[in-house]
């Protein structure tokens, strides 16, 4: 079974400006994610810097397959 974490999200860059998703989907290894471990998993996987804060609005698991290669890594 494959899990993804829909969810909202706010970015805040410490140099200024910001970043907005709704029902925004990412793949993850299990069947629940905290808030903490999704905020890095966002960020490095949309490659971002500077980031200086990430609010985790709304989520939930659902299952789905996975759009990305086997290969990706969780750590």
């Amino acid at each position: 079974m494959q899990w993804r974490v829909v969810f909202d999200f706010e970015i805040e860059f410490s140099n200024g400006g910001g970043l907005q998703g709704q029902d925004f989907r990412l793949d993850i290894p299990g069947e629940q994610i905290g808030d903490g471990d999704l905020a890095a998993f966002l960020v490095r996987d949309l490659r971002l810097l500077m980031v200086e804060t990430v609010r985790i609005l709304r989520k939930r698991v659902v299952v789905e397959p996975h759009k990305r290669a086997a290969e990706l890594s969780w750590g």
